[in-house]
């Protein structure tokens, strides 16, 4: 199958954790269902008229993401205003402040590498235009719309399915879990590894039926593991689709 890959970096990133409220925290990386957001946002379709996460579904769209710098994470202050009734109050009313601050964690200088194969031709074909001439349709963020982010077309890749390939492979993207062989993690010393819980799957009224365990180093080097299924592109390279 053909796939696009594309860089993506900017100054901050925040992909919120789906069990965190006042005080949010971040993923380490783009989620699927983030990445088909800034798909979404490259292409110009507007969810209001079609539905990118039934346009984009699993079935249809597979990614996978590379971490390209080490993770490094920082707090900062932010002060939410009161939009309750569809306007701003500015001022203290009723026992409501215009004002709540909060501290937000943020992933600092964030750059991703994404993997992406649309079986629908025509999206296909739309994005790889949008990539090579570096057009948005929608302004592209990282994850709040504050947070401005870049992209960078890096090419595209020949890819093919193996399965049950038992030899280790070194994966620079992130590895679902499920994709392991059974005690399939080679720990290797230098490493750093680290699990985060992400969704993966999110339908439309933005309802998440779907979470994974991912393995991957934040510094953003491979990790040696035997995959009981993975894609290998062309030039080798061994790539972990959710």
């Amino acid at each position: 199958m053909r796939v696009l890959v594309f860089d993506i970096w900017g100054d901050f990133a925040h992909f919120k954790k789906f069990y965190t409220t006042s005080s949010p925290l971040t993923f380490s990386f783009p989620p699927p269902p983030t990445v088909k957001g800034m798909l979404a946002a490259i292409i110009g379709i507007n969810r209001h008229e079609e539905d990118y996460l039934y346009l984009l579904r699993n079935e249809v769209c597979r990614v996978g993401v590379r971490i390209l710098h080490p993770i490094r994470k920082t707090r900062l202050g932010l002060n939410q205003i009161d939009t309750k009734d569809d306007y701003w109050q500015p001022v203290e009313r009723s026992g409501r402040g215009g004002r709540t601050p909060i501290r937000a964690e943020f992933v600092k200088f964030p750059a991703y590498r994404i993997y992406v194969h649309l079986a629908a031709t025509d999206l296909y074909v739309q994005l790889k235009d949008c990539l090579q001439q570096h057009r948005s349709y929608y302004t592209f963020s990282l994850g709040l719309s504050e947070l401005l982010g870049d992209f960078r077309f890096v090419g595209e890749k020949d890819v093919e399915e193996k399965e049950e390939m038992m030899e280790e492979r070194e994966c620079f993207t992130v590895i679902p879990v499920s994709l392991l062989a059974e005690k399939g993690l080679v720990i290797e010393p230098d490493k750093t590894y680290f699990k985060e819980r992400v969704p993966v799957e999110m339908i439309p009224g933005r309802e998440v039926v779907r979470y994974e365990d991912v393995i991957f180093d934040p510094n953003g080097r491979g990790i040696k593991a035997r995959l009981s299924r993975y894609w290998e592109a062309d030039d080798g390279e061994c790539i972990a689709f959710f």
